[in-house]
């Protein structure tokens, strides 16, 4: 086997149609979100009779030997070294708790639930990018971020006996999520692609190795085994899916098919735990997707980046789709 390509470049294709390579780029993104709605429902089996940092520690692990595989790591240890290893460690620590706090909420609340939540993220962005990248917010803004925030109050019905409290949690794992979306902004340009990759998912590993003997408890069966494998693959070869359709196609062409996760994880909590969201959930749902998907085909027409598709190196979708 030979290593994976992470240059953010778009590939020779002779006289393939940019029809052609937008509809790949389309397969290959709603093929990332099974990948992540199969990680989503391992740890969610998982996490009915493993401590949340054991399911945790095995996603790391084994995406730790997949970075290192594809960045080449053992043979060009320089990839390991970046310009700015404090961000590195902090971004990489922003994702570990996202990574925490959802694993955590997936043990009480359906997929669905857990997905319309984590929607909220690009909302969250532009919410932050305010104070802490200096942009201006803007009505646009302000009134998707506001229906978004609604979305998610119908779906988790805060005030009746169906709300649980675990969705703070499941939302402060979102906060963190968009922290360490704006880090990954930062880094756009400093660090390569394979030096972030390597240090967001050794990290996890370094963090999360020793407390392990004091929290161990093995699998019960060779499904549990083979989940805690799987899930650092579905995760990887979700977002390698992610950076080749960037690759073929920009970002506001394949922004609203992140979307369709929400339906992978409807049948997923239906066919495999038997979970049938009630209507206030899928409406919730529909207003948070909604309000994400157009927040950020907003923001990049207002960045300008409709830019052609040999341009596409900048794309913050495909620079932070190095890790989930």
């Amino acid at each position: 086997m030979t290593a994976i390509d992470l240059t953010f470049t778009a590939p020779a294709t002779g006289a393939q149609s940019a029809s052609r390579k937008r509809i790949i780029a389309i397969a290959m993104m709603c093929g990332a979100m099974i990948c992540f709605t199969c990680l989503d429902t391992s740890a969610k089996w998982l996490g009915r009779e493993l401590p949340a940092l054991e399911v945790v520690w095995a996603r790391y692990m084994a995406a730790a030997f997949f970075a290192l595989f594809a960045t080449r790591a053992f043979s060009r240890p320089r990839v390991l070294v970046s310009q700015r290893p404090v961000l590195q460690g902090v971004r990489s620590a922003l994702l570990l708790g996202s990574t925490l706090a959802n694993f955590v909420a997936l043990r009480y609340l359906q997929l669905a639930e857990t997905s319309t939540i984590a929607f909220l993220q690009p909302m969250f962005v532009a919410l932050l990018a305010g104070p802490l990248l200096g942009e201006r917010v803007g009505g646009a803004r302000v009134g998707a971020i506001g229906a978004g925030f609604l979305g998610v109050l119908i779906a988790t019905r805060p005030g009746t006996t169906a709300f649980q409290p675990v969705v703070l949690l499941s939302l402060a794992g979102v906060v963190c999520s968009a922290l360490y979306s704006l880090a990954t902004r930062s880094l756009a340009g400093v660090d390569s692609p394979e030096t972030t990759l390597a240090w967001t998912q050794m990290a996890g590993v370094v963090a999360l190795t020793p407390a392990l003997p004091f929290l161990w408890v093995a699998p019960s069966s060779a499904l549990g085994w083979a989940l805690m494998a799987g899930m650092g693959l579905f995760a990887s070869f979700g977002h390698a899916l992610i950076i080749l359709a960037h690759q073929r196609a920009p970002a506001p062409v394949l922004t609203p098919f992140n979307y369709s996760q929400l339906l992978w994880m409807i049948a997923a909590g239906l066919l495999v735990f038997g979970d049938r969201p009630p209507a206030a959930t899928l409406i919730g749902a529909g207003v948070v997707v909604g309000c994400g998907a157009f927040l950020v085909i907003y923001e990049h027409r207002r960045r300008g980046t409709l830019i052609p598709e040999n341009q596409i190196r900048g794309s913050d979708e495909a620079q932070s789709a190095i890790a989930k």
